[in-house]
């Protein structure tokens, strides 16, 4: 008949021994050393019978406990006085004692352990993203235009807007300055005489010029081209136009012209 043994892994004798006395629902401070020893010794019999391994801790632990054992069965020894209360001997000294101590700090920091462990399989189930930028989403403050203003700030702004609406129903007249195309030709005459004959267009332009005073010196740019006393041409597309005197014109007659428009 064929038997097949089961043997759970354990990471040292103190988890093997914290094993039996859970299964056996025993008190840790008040072990039976003879229950625990003989079942510790039967699986450290069925490893070796399956060919497993023993590492040499657990056959440390096995005589530990046999050790514990013999001294168990022995009778206790008596309680010797001495004059110096120091040097008592109690006679009721524990030999599992010792193995107790080790047992609750194992207990304790495998307990530890295994909580780290719980978390570590929680965190390993988030997963987190690179940071973004969330101040589009915050919620903006709109501020007050009128907060610190009182009742007398109102009054003045209000006597203010009176004063401005009043100024507004006020009427002037307006007399523009106008000059005739006779009196730009005359203009254009002197400028291309000062500038010995030649002249730029933009030359003859200003910025403060105003739309009116343009078309005028437009007009006066074609009527003295119609009467032959300049030439207008550019070098290249899109430049300057250059205004030439014409070396056969006669500019005598030029301001007695009479344009009518």
């Amino acid at each position: 008949m064929k038997v097949t043994f089961k043997l759970e892994t354990f990471e040292g004798p103190l988890d093997l021994l914290l094993h039996l006395i859970d299964k056996a629902e025993v008190d840790i401070y008040n072990i039976p050393i003879s229950v625990i020893t003989a079942q510790y010794l039967d699986y450290i019999q069925g490893m070796q019978e399956l060919e497993l391994e023993v590492t040499s801790e657990f056959l440390v632990m096995a005589a530990t406990l046999l050790a514990i054992k013999s001294k168990m069965l022995l009778p206790k020894p008596p309680v010797i006085e001495y004059e110096d209360p120091d040097w008592e001997m109690d006679g009721d000294f524990d030999p599992r004692a010792e193995l107790v101590q080790k047992l609750i700090e194992y207990r304790k920091y495998k307990g530890i352990a295994d909580h780290l462990r719980e978390k570590e399989q929680e965190r390993s189930l988030l997963f987190t993203r690179e940071p973004a930028d969330l101040s589009p989403f915050v919620q903006q403050t709109v501020e007050n235009p009128v907060e610190g203003l009182g009742l007398s700030d109102l009054l003045l702004a209000f006597k203010k807007a009176l004063r401005k609406q009043m100024s507004r129903n006020q009427v002037a007249r307006i007399r523009r300055d106008e000059i005739s195309v006779k009196d730009r030709i005359r203009q254009v005459a002197e400028t291309l005489r000062e500038s010995g004959g030649k002249i730029l267009f933009s030359g003859l332009l200003s910025e403060d010029n105003t739309r009116e005073e343009i078309v005028v010196t437009f007009l006066a740019l074609l009527e003295l081209m119609k009467m032959k006393q300049i030439l207008c041409y550019q070098h290249k597309l899109f430049e300057d136009i250059v205004i030439q005197a014409r070396e056969d014109g006669n500019w005598d007659g030029v301001a007695e012209v009479e344009v009518d428009y």
